[in-house]
């Protein structure tokens, strides 16, 4: 077996990729202490061609060292916003049509497997910081909350894992067209 050339790759340019069809998929960062986890973000949503990413309260934001570092570009093909409250930006996509989870370990939570989104339904989904998870504030304004299921020890993922998971489960339910 022989990997592929990045020329094989067939690889969108940065203008390409801004004018190609998104997955209506938004991540919401609600207060991300870690920069390098905001630059996996970025990343993820870039190869799973997500509409964008909200940067809200402390999470840092481009062109920052760390979120350079393992974005690897990402921070010029990936439209993003950044919000002083995760509130705000709830607020926002709400008023927007969009429909808006939490990932959160809450009551009545629905296992990620069993979320489903309707074909071109636009979500935008929440991640909680390191610590604490997402904030009691935003979890208030929000009706519904995704759960990884998870069987060991430990009762998180790292986040930049988790919104991985998370996206590319929600990239699964979407027609994709490669245009």
């Amino acid at each position: 077996m022989r990997k592929l050339t990045i020329q094989e790759m067939n690889r969108l340019t940065v203008d390409a990729f801004k004018q190609a069809t998104k997955i209506p998929v938004v991540l919401i960062l609600d207060n991300i202490r870690s920069a390098l986890n905001v630059g996996s973000a970025f990343r993820t949503a870039d190869a799973f061609r997500l509409e964008g990413i909200a940067l809200c309260g402390i999470t840092a934001q481009p062109p920052h060292r760390e979120i350079l570092k393992t974005a690897i570009g990402a921070t010029q093909s990936v439209d993003w916003a950044y919000f002083k409250s995760t509130e705000q930006a709830i607020q926002h996509y709400q008023e927007r049509g969009f429909r808006v989870a939490a990932v959160e370990q809450a009551q009545n939570s629905t296992p990620l497997q069993e979320f489903k989104v309707e074909n071109g339904q636009s979500v935008a989904v929440v991640f909680g910081n390191e610590v604490q998870g997402v904030s009691q504030a935003a979890m208030d304004l929000i009706k519904e909350s995704i759960e990884i299921p998870q069987w060991g020890t430990k009762h998180s993922l790292n986040v930049s894992v988790c919104l991985g998971i998370v996206a590319w489960e929600l990239v699964k339910q979407q027609p994709f067209t490669n245009s």
